[in-house]
């Protein structure tokens, strides 16, 4: 005699539907599509763009500098006869690196201080926040900015810098999470269950703030891409030769008028990074966290 598993596909089928109808929303925004195609040609670019250009960014041929844009260098050379676009190319590789590893502590470091908070309440809760709010208080940018200094200039030290700086914002979306879910009847009820407490964050609470967590990642990315480029810019990142954006930036500026595409090429360059990281956050909130008014905020 067969056994009746209609019931048992229920919840199966029910986030079958769910996730389904969120692919079709995702896909029916033009700008949200638009931001995906930035985004995965940016990801193509650094992962394999390196091994396509055919020069070298650092190897210098003062013999042809600030040569316009043609075949043998589609977007020129710069004042040291760099081709333009080999270095374009592999700061690519470096900037969106710094990116993702600086998203990645500041979205482990704050999930697990917001996780924290919010379930354990009383005078954790209270310390957290408190820390979490001077955090805050300061511009994130211009903390950054004295964290690099005091380090010195240097890539590792401005990762390490905007990684300290970017942390709060996921605690605090986190906790405002966790405190309007560690009250509901699912969670109640694995409580009564004898469900320890590792257990109810690992299984009920964390699943249930990764979708605004996600959202708030993917429009970090874009905004740190910029920040690295603002450090570099003023000589606190990258340094000479290696190829990032905001160093790239730094020289071209004085070639604005006689070279202009050593300064436009990385200007538009991150430009189209933050332009399409924000168009798929945005897309992703509209799909994964409905409640984005009051939830979301752009850290910097």
């Amino acid at each position: 005699m067969g056994t009746d598993r209609t019931p048992g596909r229920v919840p199966s089928l029910v986030r079958s539907l769910r996730t389904s109808r969120r692919v079709r929303t995702l896909l029916s925004s033009p700008l949200t599509l638009a931001g995906m195609a930035i985004v995965t040609a940016l990801l193509a670019v650094a992962a394999i763009g390196p091994t396509v250009v055919p020069h070298d960014p650092t190897t210098q041929d003062l013999a042809n500098s600030l040569q316009p844009p043609s075949t043998a260098h589609p977007l020129g050379t710069d004042e040291l006869g760099r081709d333009v676009l080999a270095r374009l190319v592999y700061g690519a590789r470096i900037s969106l690196g710094i990116a993702v590893a600086v998203t990645a502590v500041r979205l482990v470091l704050g999930t697990t201080i917001g996780l924290l908070a919010g379930y354990v309440g009383g005078r954790v809760d209270e310390a957290l926040m408190r820390l979490v709010d001077v955090q805050l208080a300061f511009p994130g940018l211009v903390l950054a900015l004295v964290i690099a200094g005091i380090l010195g200039p240097s890539l590792r030290n401005v990762l390490i810098a905007l990684a300290v700086v970017g942390w709060g914002s996921y605690a605090r979306l986190v906790r405002g999470s966790v405190l309007s879910t560690k009250e509901r009847e699912f969670v109640r009820a694995a409580r009564l269950l004898g469900a320890s407490r590792t257990q109810i964050v690992t299984r009920h609470l964390l699943p249930n703030v990764v979708s605004p967590v996600v959202v708030l990642a993917t429009l970090n990315l874009g905004t740190v891409v910029l920040a690295t480029a603002g450090l570099s810019f003023i000589g606190l990142g990258a340094q000479p030769p290696t190829p990032e954006w905001g160093t790239m930036l730094s020289d071209g500026r004085h070639y604005l008028r006689d070279a202009w595409w050593i300064a436009n090429a990385p200007g538009v360059a991150i430009m189209l990074t933050v332009l399409g990281f924000n168009l798929l956050g945005d897309g992703l909130r509209d799909v994964l966290d409905p409640n984005h008014e009051t939830t979301l905020e752009k850290p910097t």
